[in-house]
């Protein structure tokens, strides 16, 4: 075999490696957590921790009212605000980052995760803006 042969041999194969990587990652951070409708989040919203995964800028522009905003990327430094005895209710804007940080909960023990359906883009609740 030639170079440009084995070189394609480790190409194809990184890819079909990282292929089934992300593969697999989807489909634990798709059961990380149960997706709720918007009825069913508003249901016992009074009764839970609702927390926006979003950045600052993008919860202050608008979030559910009664969320507090603790972004993805800060969530493994302040989890110790998150309570383990009380459901959590997460949302981003697609459930994008909202899957992350429930794969990440359950890592770390947390056990009754739920997730906005289709994000905050369809939220039909009440919404508060920070000015």
């Amino acid at each position: 075999m030639d170079t440009t042969t084995v070189l394609n041999i480790i190409i194809w194969g990184a890819l079909a490696a990282w292929g089934i990587y992300e593969i697999i990652q989807y489909f634990r951070r798709k059961n990380a957590a149960q997706d709720l409708t918007s009825e069913e989040f508003k249901q016992n919203m009074r009764k839970v921790q609702v927390i926006d995964v979003r950045e600052k800028d993008e919860f202050a522009a608008g979030h559910i009212l009664g969320a507090r905003n603790i972004p993805y990327i800060q969530m493994k430094q302040r989890l110790g605000e998150i309570r383990r005895d009380q459901p959590v209710y997460l949302y981003d804007e697609r459930r994008t980052l909202s899957r992350r940080a429930s794969l990440l909960l359950k890592k770390e023990g947390f056990t009754d995760i739920y997730r906005l359906k289709d994000g905050y883009e369809s939220w039909d609740g009440k919404i508060k803006r920070d000015k």
